[in-house]
């Protein structure tokens, strides 16, 4: 008896050693503000050809705008590195959803469809819509010109404008495009005679397109507020963006920002 009893505490010991000697399994992060913190970089999904808010300089490749500045501040303020994703609007809600980068900081507009799958800090910018047309176009003079037989308006696919304009416009034909390159080639040969596009992007034909012209609206036409999207829940690293937010916003770097690009007129205070 004595023998098995000790035969079976020496099996019970050797159980718990086992089961003690088990690698325990890494826990995962329970927010992505650990997850940043621990991988020491912050990643900002951002679209380099959007002017004025992440624009990459095509010959230089530098980045320049309110948004690569804004991200720059984010990363000091958490301590961690920056790394820059490249995206677009086509691809934002995917790249957002499916963890390619931890933040979209390219002045996200906020509209219904894209609350339903992003969650979005408070706004730092807000703009109306205008469009372009070029210099010879003899059809489009005003804003009122825009929505009549004949007249043909281009944007280009997955941006704010496209759910807008398709519930505005009732005369004008509206052509969809995957590419502002696309959108902006139409006008230009007079296929299509204005596109859609906001207050920053439209300054960059004002500065470097010869053959653009600004129509702009008579009185506001649809004002949409821009701010900073994140995948849907974690109430922590959604309120590490907030206080993120107000905190440029009240110390002055926001607006410095803005003034620097030209877009204070569509600062959100």
């Amino acid at each position: 008896m004595r023998i098995a009893f000790v035969a079976l505490m020496l099996t019970n010991v050797l159980a718990a050693t086992l089961v003690y000697s088990q690698p325990v399994a890494a826990q995962a992060p329970s927010s992505r503000l650990q997850a940043v913190l621990a991988a020491k970089t912050v990643r900002v999904c951002i679209w380099p050809d959007y002017y004025g808010i992440t624009y990459r300089n095509p010959k230089t490749q530098q980045l320049s705008g309110i948004d690569v500045d804004m991200a720059q501040a984010l990363a000091k303020d958490l301590g961690v590195k920056l790394a820059f994703v490249d995206s677009s609007f086509s691809k934002l809600i995917e790249d957002v959803t499916q963890n390619h980068c931890d933040v979209a900081m390219f002045a996200i507009g906020i509209t219904p469809q894209r609350q339903a799958r992003l969650r979005f800090t408070q706004p730092h910018l807000a703009s109306d819509i205008y469009a372009i047309t070029s210099k010879t176009n003899r059809r489009i003079k005003t804003w009122a010109d825009i929505d009549q037989a004949g007249s043909v308006v281009a944007i280009v696919k997955g941006t704010l404008h496209e759910p807008i304009m398709k519930e505005r416009l009732i005369k004008a034909r509206l052509e969809v495009f995957d590419t502002p390159f696309a959108r902006e080639q139409e006008v230009q040969s007079g296929r299509s005679d204005v596109f859609m596009t906001d207050y920053p992007y439209s300054q960059r034909f004002l500065a470097n397109a010869d053959w653009a012209r600004l129509v702009a609206p008579d009185t506001t036409y649809h004002i949409t507020p821009y701010a900073y999207a994140m995948a849907p829940g974690d109430d922590v690293w959604h309120e590490r963006m907030e206080k993120f937010v107000r905190g440029i916003k009240q110390d002055g770097r926001l607006q410095a920002a803005a003034r620097q690009h030209q877009l204070e007129p569509i600062l959100a205070r």
